[in-house]
């Protein structure tokens, strides 16, 4: 196998699993345990990774970086949701009457 299928052969994988483990979090309707910083740091370092990638001339990786950096937007605008959808129904959610013993 030649270097540049072997690049982009690596990077489909890559991109694939990214895309299987974004779809998981949004059809589950969660992101409980996921950090926004996860895709902070994606995305900075997908921004970082493209442009380098772009100045040498690496256009398997300039793709699959920016491909990345997609997968960082959704994936943060996916928590985003999930979070403010669960402070909504936290909100809504009728207060248990207090405990309190009257004497």
């Amino acid at each position: 196998m030649g270097a540049e299928a072997l690049g982009w052969f690596s990077s489909f994988v890559l991109l694939l699993t990214i895309t299987v483990q974004v779809h998981k979090q949004w059809k589950s309707g969660s992101s409980e345990g996921v950090s926004k910083w996860l895709f902070v740091g994606q995305m900075t370092a997908s921004v970082g990774f493209t442009l380098y990638s772009w100045k040498v001339g690496n256009w398997v990786f300039v793709v699959t970086n920016a491909l990345m950096l997609l997968s960082a937007v959704l994936g943060a605008v996916i928590v985003l949701k999930h979070r403010r959808a669960a402070r909504r129904k936290h909100a809504a959610q009728p207060r248990a009457p207090s405990d309190a013993v009257h004497a």
